[in-house]
């Protein structure tokens, strides 16, 4: 999915090549990309008016218009949008009219969407209910983080990748983030130290920074208007280099999964107490099992709500323990 840095290339690339000009067409190909809103309710809104700025929120385009008409556009996993693409592409569904200049949304799995925004108000309340933190600017702090995670549970990378908590973060930089601040990804996001939620904090920005710096990372799907690709996969640390030595201590990069989502750190560090909750299940057998597999998944250390000490443990010292990894 593109997340915050391929969005923002996108931005940047498309803004003084739209800003300014009239919105002359809208032709929605396939109507799932703006329901419940009927594509002729959405043609009718919005053509005729001047693109006065084309924004960013989060992972969502914003294309502001004449009369604080809104136009919100949101790529899902393999949006793209092409700036007078050469050739016809195999999956549009939607082509944005702009005088001499025709904007395509190519879509191959067409789970991007187009919504609409009548006046500040509306948009306000629109990404108020769906949207955190922007972490580009100055509200992104270790304390802000630290308020924001208090008490909760879930994996810090759950938390990362919860868009109502922090904007933009998906999956790519979530890990890269992680990796860069020490902090495991299926560590309790409320169980951080201060310090670490500023080290946190610092590594979003970091990360986010340098995706946006070398143009967003292409994987799958993703390509800039002008069909070039990013680079910052080039760079990556962590994500996708499972079997490949960690740069920062040499040892095999394993990929496990968290929130849903693959990610990955160095073996080594997984066997390590530090990284691990205290009331992990894995045993030298599972241990062995892992490696032979190169795969490891979030079981051993249960899933919210379920974050508690196994029955078949009574030793006062692992009780106390897991009671200290809580705090």
């Amino acid at each position: 999915m593109p997340e915050l840095p391929e969005v923002e290339t996108i931005r940047r690339h498309l803004a003084p090549r739209v800003e300014g000009r009239v919105l002359t067409e809208l032709d929605i190909e396939d109507p799932r990309w703006c329901e419940p809103l009927a594509p002729a309710e959405l043609r009718d809104a919005v053509e005729g008016r001047v693109v006065e700025k084309l924004g960013r929120r989060g992972k969502y385009l914003v294309w502001e218009l004449a009369d604080e008409v809104f136009l919100l556009v949101h790529l899902r996993m393999t949006g793209t949008l092409l700036l007078d693409p050469p050739e016809p592409t195999g999956h549009t569904r939607v082509r944005i009219g702009l005088g001499d200049h025709v904007l395509v949304f190519d879509d191959p799995r067409r789970f991007g969407t187009g919504e609409l925004a009548l006046g500040p108000d509306a948009l306000a309340a629109f990404f108020d209910a769906r949207l955190g933190v922007e972490p580009l600017g100055s509200e992104l702090t270790g304390e802000t983080l630290r308020a924001l995670a208090k008490g909760r549970r879930a994996p810090i990378k759950a938390f990362l990748l919860d868009q109502r908590r922090i904007a933009g973060v998906g999956n790519i930089y979530a890990d890269e983030a992680l990796f860069r601040a020490r902090v495991h990804p299926l560590r309790p996001a409320g169980s951080l130290k201060r310090a670490q939620y500023d080290e946190l904090a610092a590594a979003v920005q970091e990360v986010l920074a340098a995706g946006i710096d070398a143009g967003g990372a292409s994987i799958d799907d993703f390509r800039h208007p002008d069909g070039v690709s990013g680079a910052f996969q080039n760079g990556f640390l962590v994500h996708l280099r499972r079997g490949e030595s960690c740069v920062r201590c040499g040892s095999e990069s394993v990929k496990f999964v968290a929130a849903g989502r693959g990610g990955g750190r160095p073996r080594d560090a997984l066997r390590r107490r530090r990284w691990a909750s205290s009331w992990s299940s894995r045993t030298p057998a599972t241990c062995a099992a892992a490696s032979a597999t190169r795969t490891l998944r979030a079981t051993p250390w249960p899933a919210p709500p379920s974050w508690r000490t196994p029955t078949g443990w009574r030793s006062s010292t692992r009780r106390s323990s897991s009671a200290s990894w809580r705090r």
